[in-house]
């Protein structure tokens, strides 16, 4: 064949374009379980983050470990069926449901973490729109009273290196820890206040200079998700009152007078009370 021919330069060509399309989606196909992997280990990896577990050498022996319970919820609260991980995978999807004004339809995933002493929190995910692309993360609140911030993680796709990428560094989302979701009874959520939070602010934390448009996004988006929980975080925080209105009864020392748990007893158990009322209380309240 005349290799300099338009024939053989067009064989050549698609040949050439078969065979590396054909090498492309065999490695494609080899490396999709792997990537899927780094995926799952990157949302562990997170999740562990926002309860303040970091630096671990093996994210899913430690997710394994410290995550005990994890569900889906509705907008009203209720438990759902499916699996919170594959959510979390895939928050997007949610994300798109809220946007379109179809939140009854939404499911969101709620992570149980137990620490070594026992004592545990309860994760929340939240996704929107920053400046140049998607923003999303985690918030951990205490179990003991549904108000307290654990630790918050936040991550994205496209902010503006040293302006609001800054909301993925430790300095920014270590402002978040000792927060307060709510005010009394009222919900405040978290605020990202430009200028610098007070401080005194216990709802407030510092925004990213230079970084406003990213620090109001995560704003809304952490009080847009937030407020979607609300019906789920009011019935826990209804819970543990009744709980600890119970404990005040036979057990003054695990309770303050406003019905907080304190867990001054030396054998208060998260969520729950000390031994020598611990079945009377799982009796009384469900």
């Amino acid at each position: 064949m005349n290799t300099n021919s338009n024939t053989y330069t067009v064989i050549y060509a698609t040949v050439l374009v078969v065979v590396v399309a054909a090498v492309l989606a065999f490695v494609s196909y080899t490396l999709a379980p792997k990537q899927e992997a780094n995926r799952q280990n990157e949302v562990r990896t997170q999740l562990l983050a926002s309860v303040g577990i970091k630096d671990v050498t093996d994210a899913k022996q430690a997710y394994d470990k410290y995550f005990t319970d994890s569900f889906l919820v509705n907008s009203k609260g209720e438990t759902v069926e499916g699996d919170a991980f594959a959510v979390a995978m895939s928050l997007k999807e949610q994300n798109d449901k809220i946007r379109a004004n179809r939140t009854a339809e939404a499911t969101l995933p709620v992570f149980i973490c137990t620490f070594d002493d026992g004592s545990k929190a309860q994760v929340f995910a939240a996704y929107g729109a920053g400046l140049w692309g998607p923003i999303w993360g985690y918030i951990s609140v205490d179990a003991s009273d549904m108000n307290t911030v654990k630790g918050a993680v936040f991550d994205h796709k496209g902010e503006t290196p040293g302006l609001g990428a800054e909301i993925a560094q430790p300095w920014f989302t270590g402002n978040f820890i000792g927060k307060k979701l709510f005010e009394g009874e009222q919900f405040t959520s978290i605020k990202v206040v430009k200028g610098g939070a007070a401080p005194d602010d216990i709802h407030g934390v510092d925004a990213i200079t230079g970084g406003t448009i990213t620090s109001r996004s995560l704003e809304n988006t952490l009080s847009n998700w937030l407020t979607i929980y609300l019906p789920y975080i009011q019935t826990q925080k209804s819970r543990l009152a009744a709980l600890c209105a119970l404990e005040n009864e036979v057990c003054p020392d695990c309770c303050a007078a406003d019905s907080t748990c304190t867990g001054e007893c030396a054998e208060h158990a998260q969520g729950g009370c000390c031994d020598k009322c611990q079945t009377e209380k799982s009796e009384e309240v469900k």
